[in-house]
């Protein structure tokens, strides 16, 4: 059974009465966990791209970028994101049961936001309805304001490209500190730890970008140690 089928049936599930609840806690542990994050992704994204008032062809081009979707599965996917789109919970209830079934936190909340930054940007614009949806979204995530600023330096067209910022870091720190959260990143960006905390396989391609930013940032930085003073 594919990984669309399986999300089809637990949002028919919802659809059909099931408390949000008793879905999510069929999903708290693997294998199950990866439909957990992929439904958790096209849910909130959904409601995030109503946003703006507007829901574009990017927008919801921007699942399939998130999630390869191989051509036999897309009619599933497509009943998937039309299953999203008419459930009327609201995204508030989404992110508390998501992050109660991540009671660890940690990386795996990083992967749901970055997913979310990546349909926010889709269309080339980030405004300001969808800054405070993300903003509400990793607050009831508990995610720390540092890593919600690196995302949004990351992601966010005009925002400025900091590299400690993304990084995570302060400017301050020794070379070598900050030499430690660059390999930790690089560690826990490795698609075998992706998909051992549950992002499906179909979204492991989110760590290409994000290797891309934190290789960049650590390059920047290191530079900038080497130059005189």
């Amino acid at each position: 059974m594919s990984l669309w089928t399986r999300i089809s049936d637990a949002l028919s599930a919802l659809t059909s009465g099931e408390s949000l609840s008793a879905v999510f806690e069929r999903l708290r542990t693997p294998p199950e966990r990866s439909v957990a994050f992929t439904i958790a992704v096209i849910a909130l994204g959904a409601k995030m791209a109503k946003a703006d008032g507007l829901v574009t062809r990017d927008e919801v081009t921007a699942f399939r970028e998130v999630f390869r979707i191989a051509q036999e599965d897309e009619p599933q996917a497509a009943r998937v994101f039309n299953l999203a789109r008419q459930d009327v919970a609201g995204f508030e209830d989404y992110a508390r049961r998501i992050r109660a079934m991540y009671d660890q936190g940690g990386p795996a909340i990083c992967d749901l936001m970055e997913g979310l930054f990546h349909i926010a940007v889709a269309d080339g614009v980030y405004h300001p309805n969808e800054d405070a949806f993300l903003e509400r979204v990793a607050e009831i995530f508990g995610l720390p304001d540092a890593e919600f600023m690196a995302l949004r330096a990351r992601f966010v067209p005009d925002a400025p490209k900091d590299p400690y910022t993304v990084l995570g870091v302060r400017p301050d720190m020794a070379l070598s500190d900050i030499r430690k959260v660059w390999r930790e990143a690089v560690k826990e960006s490795h698609p075998d730890r992706m998909l051992a905390r549950g992002v499906p396989e179909e979204a492991v391609q989110m760590a290409e970008r994000r290797m891309q930013d934190i290789n960049q940032a650590w390059e920047e930085i290191s530079a900038r140690h080497s130059e005189p003073a």
